[in-house]
């Protein structure tokens, strides 16, 4: 079957997938936060200040925006005041197009794949609060900004190389596919030797997804069968 790929594509035998903004619709809650936080110093949040956090973990995420911002706070305080402010709307984040398919594909064809998210383990049982019998069907998850395994947030590849070294047979980096919307993930996937799908916003520029292995409008338009997976039966 590995003869017959696209060229430049190699034959994979595990998926590694992020979660904001790729399986779950979370990216926007967030955004609606930290603008609800903003509004009171009379900021506005900026896709350019959103492309540079996508991906990252939580305390590079509040460092980044207090310093971006000038906020009158520590980043533990602003933690904590973003986590207070998208803790309801959270809870009721939405599945991504096509994440629900592919997930329960590639269970049911025995690909083993694990959650590698930059959210710490608290926000995604939250964030997974309907959607928990799909997500038990990961072989494992490492929540990186509670894994104390994960030195480094993206996009450093210390959260993929980790997810890795977690299945029970320890594949190679270039075995290994990433699902990835950011462009920090991206990078992360990159530096860890691994092949990624991107499914970024529509906003990211073009010179951001071109690490990507490939760059899909969403997940419905993958095709398990050009990296050597088993075929979606219909």
């Amino acid at each position: 079957m590995a003869k017959n790929l696209p060229s430049g594509f190699r034959k994979v035998t595990h998926c590694i997938f992020d979660m904001d903004g790729l399986l779950l619709d979370t990216e926007r809650l967030y955004s609606e936060a930290i603008q609800k936080i903003l509004d009171k110093y009379g900021k506005t949040y900026t896709f350019e200040v959103k492309l540079t956090l996508m991906g990252l973990q939580n305390q590079q995420v509040s460092e980044k925006i207090v310093a971006a911002y000038d906020l009158p706070m520590t980043w533990q305080e602003y933690s904590k005041l973003q986590r207070d402010v998208a803790h309801d709307a959270m809870r009721d984040a939405q599945l991504m197009p096509g994440a629900e398919r592919l997930i329960r594909h590639l269970h049911e064809t025995k690909v083993p794949f694990a959650l590698a998210t930059s959210s710490g383990e608290e926000m995604v049982d939250l964030k997974t609060t309907h959607h928990k019998e799909l997500f038990q069907l990961f072989h494992h998850k490492v929540c990186g900004s509670t894994d104390p395994d994960v030195k480094n947030g993206k996009p450093a590849p210390d959260i993929f190389l980790t997810a890795a070294a977690r299945f029970a047979d320890k594949p190679a980096p270039e075995d290994c596919l990433v699902f990835e919307d950011a462009p920090n993930g991206v990078q992360a996937a990159c530096s860890a030797g691994m092949q990624s799908i991107m499914v970024p916003d529509e906003r990211v520029p073009l010179e951001l997804r071109a690490k990507a292995t490939q760059v899909l409008k969403s997940l419905e338009d993958f095709k398990p069968e050009e990296f050597g997976l088993p075929p979606f039966k219909c």
